[in-house]
């Protein structure tokens, strides 16, 4: 179970990694055929999904999520503080799961397994695909991010020894 909650944990600072580094000009930019949708609502998107999850699977337990953030109005520093607060939650939904044999409670609409390799996978790769989504786009907008902030989100080792002696 520990491997899995620091697998979910690195993830998670991937994610802030990223948040952090989106220029704030970026933030309220139309997705190009999506015009509803912008940059800062798909990085506020993570927080608020991940909110749903726990209410759904975590609810009737005692594990209740942290309030949404506004999709339109979130700047970094904020969705920051409610990212590190809704992996909190992920990561009860991971104890949770293993204080029940290894497998998380299931919710009325579910589109994964409820075994914890699944489930911290699913939540990973959701994560993952919207991170892209932001790289892309801001290239697609004209703020190509530094290679350094593209190539951050893959060094995972650093990121984590990072956290670590920053946490001291």
């Amino acid at each position: 179970m520990n491997g899995l909650i620091d697998a979910w944990k690195t993830s998670n600072l991937v994610t802030i990694y990223l948040v952090e580094r989106l220029p704030l000009p970026l933030w309220p930019m139309a997705v190009p055929g999506a015009p509803r949708r912008t940059v800062g609502s798909i990085a506020a998107h993570l927080h608020n999904s991940r909110c749903r999850w726990i209410k759904a699977l975590g609810a009737r337990d005692g594990i209740l999520p942290p309030p949404f953030v506004d999709l339109r109005r979130v700047r970094p520093p904020q969705l920051v503080r409610a990212l590190s607060k809704s992996s909190d939650g992920i990561v009860r939904l991971i104890e949770l799961g293993a204080d029940r044999g290894g497998i998380v409670p299931r919710s009325s609409w579910q589109n994964f397994p409820t075994d914890l390799p699944h489930f911290v996978s699913y939540f990973v790769a959701h994560e993952a695909h919207h991170r892209g989504q932001l790289i892309m786009l801001a290239r697609q907008l004209g703020h190509r991010l530094p290679a350094e902030t593209v190539n951050g989100v893959w060094q995972w080792i650093a990121l984590r020894r990072k956290a670590a002696t920053t946490a001291r």
